[in-house]
């Protein structure tokens, strides 16, 4: 008997410095990632962390990022749905890595820290990308500032909140992010044990999980891994679970908008994309059946080629326009 639980004992040791092993071995990689790639302003919304790519001298395109993301997971979304011909601007949102969150922030102060940005780096107009959480403060930028913004596409984004069983079933989703998102170690353990479910929380459902190619399966497990650590994002996702989607107020967008939104998102309703495609002037809507609401991994290609074909059509009618009026 005693040997027994000697026995139990030292399979339980070995468990748990192997977990221990592993864990150090991965959050250390993941702070080294996301140190030193990226610059860090003053404003007056304290600091502005965010980071350049794709080509310099190409049409700039400003990337917000989703909730539990920051300048790295702005990066993969331009990596994903953007052509390395533009010039990629991508911030860290209020309370994501090393951008400061105000004190009693609203996403229209965020809106306001991109102008700041851009006033920065000498970008007089841009187009403008953002995924899921990104929306709020995006739609409100294009809506207050429009001479600033060429273009905008929403992917997968929070837009109105509408009182439902299915918008309740979303709201316990996103609390229960807030709650993992509060320290590494929960993070790291549920999203490495339970990836499947995980999955679910984020808002993709098991049918398209089962429908995912290897190599979408392995940029999905990327992109989960990626948000690493997480209690460095900690306060931004308290900061996006708190403030109210901007609603009505969308309808004083005049730039140009595409909308693209999966039906079977579980974590941003479909009704997002339809009251954005309904109170916005012009706006198009490109809707898929299925897809989640990382539909960006599922429809790279399509979303990609479109949003391409937006930037650059917008980009010559402007300057048709400028030739004209000269």
């Amino acid at each position: 008997m005693n040997s027994m639980l000697w026995w139990i004992l030292a399979v339980v040791i070995t468990v748990v410095v192997t977990i221990a092993v592993l864990y150090l071995r991965d959050i250390n990689r993941a702070y080294e990632r996301i140190n030193g790639k990226s610059m860090v302003i003053s404003s007056p919304f304290g600091d502005i962390e965010f980071s350049e790519g794709g080509n310099v001298t190409g049409d700039p395109v400003l990337v917000i990022h989703g909730a539990g993301g920051g300048y790295d997971q702005g990066k993969q979304i331009a990596e994903t749905v953007l052509d390395e011909q533009f010039r990629w601007i991508i911030p860290s949102r209020f309370g994501y890595l090393r951008s400061a969150l105000p004190e009693d922030a609203t996403w229209d102060d965020q809106a306001e820290a991109y102008d700041f940005l851009l006033d920065y780096l000498g970008v007089e107009q841009t187009a403008v990308v953002a995924m899921s959480q990104g929306g709020a403060s995006a739609l409100l930028f294009a809506a207050n500032h429009p001479e600033r913004i060429s273009s905008l596409t929403c992917i997968s984004c929070g837009v109105a909140t509408l009182a439902s069983e299915n918008q309740a079933g979303a709201d316990r989703k996103g609390n229960a992010l807030k709650w993992i998102f509060t320290f590494d170690f929960p993070y790291w353990i549920i999203s490495k044990l339970f990836k499947k479910q995980f999955m679910g929380l984020l808002g993709v459902n098991k049918d398209v999980i089962a429908e995912l190619t290897p190599e979408q399966l392995e940029r999905l497990g990327y992109f989960i891994n990626s948000m690493n650590p997480v209690s460095r994002r900690s306060a931004g996702v308290t900061f996006d679970n708190r403030e109210p989607l901007p609603g009505d107020r969308i309808a004083a967008i005049k730039a140009p908008v595409l909308i693209i939104h999966a039906r079977d998102d579980m974590l941003q309703l479909y009704h997002n994309a339809e009251f954005a495609a309904f109170s916005i002037p012009g706006a198009e809507l490109l809707s898929y059946e299925s897809g989640g609401h990382l539909l960006m991994i599922v429809e790279e290609q399509e979303i990609k080629t479109r949003l391409k074909n937006l930037i650059i059509k917008v980009n010559d009618d402007l300057i048709k326009r400028l030739d004209n009026h000269e």
